[in-house]
């Protein structure tokens, strides 16, 4: 049986070896209804913190390498192999998806003069300049789920980098079902984007 034929709701997408517990989701799996779930990502920023109300900021689309440019969800099976999740996949690709989150949070926020996407015609003061080194679950041992996106604040005036960092988060999955797999990445993902976002308002 594979992930790809058949009709069942397999935990990945192709065949591999899987630890028990894994295994044992695929084949109980086996005769149900395929149906794709779609998943959304959460982020609450802190309400406490530096006011930057004269200033402006852009929020690009994140950088990803192409494994992650998608709308699928990444589980890793060994150091340099990674499958997708079965019958899962993000309601947009991961950038446009954190990128869209990112800028929910920073208006969110109330911190700020102003926060917009590229194209909008703001003003800019600053942009924060992201990317996603990794966005996955890791089932090659104690299943986690990892995320980490590193993050520059750019002078939009005269292109000076004014502070840069790396986050990172690693939350343990609690099952084996995808829901789970879900639940993890986007725990990990709220720290790393409040982070992101807290840290922002306290470098600008």
């Amino acid at each position: 049986m594979t992930g790809n034929k058949t009709a069942g709701r397999p935990l990945l997408r192709h065949p591999m070896i899987l630890a028990l517990p894994l295994l044992a989701a695929l084949l109980a799996s086996c005769g149900t209804a395929a149906k794709n779930d779609t998943f959304d990502l959460s982020l609450t920023p802190a309400t406490e913190g530096p006011s930057a109300k004269t200033k402006q900021v852009l929020v690009p689309q994140p950088t990803a390498v192409k494994m992650l440019d998608s709308d699928q969800v990444v589980v890793r099976v060994s150091s340099s192999e990674v499958q997708y999740l079965a019958d899962s996949r993000w309601g947009d690709t991961l950038p446009n998806l954190v990128q869209a989150k990112l800028v929910q949070a920073f208006e969110n926020s109330h911190r700020l003069g102003g926060v917009g996407k590229p194209g909008q015609g703001l003003a800019i003061d600053y942009q924060v300049v992201t990317d996603i080194r990794t966005f996955e679950v890791n089932a090659s041992g104690p299943r986690t789920a990892t995320v980490e996106i590193s993050a520059k604040i750019l002078n939009d005036r005269n292109g000076t980098v004014k502070a840069q960092n790396v986050f990172r988060a690693v939350v343990p999955v609690s099952g084996a079902d995808n829901r789970n797999f879900i639940g993890a990445l986007n725990k990990a993902f709220a720290q790393v984007g409040s982070q992101i976002v807290d840290w922002s308002l306290k470098s600008m």
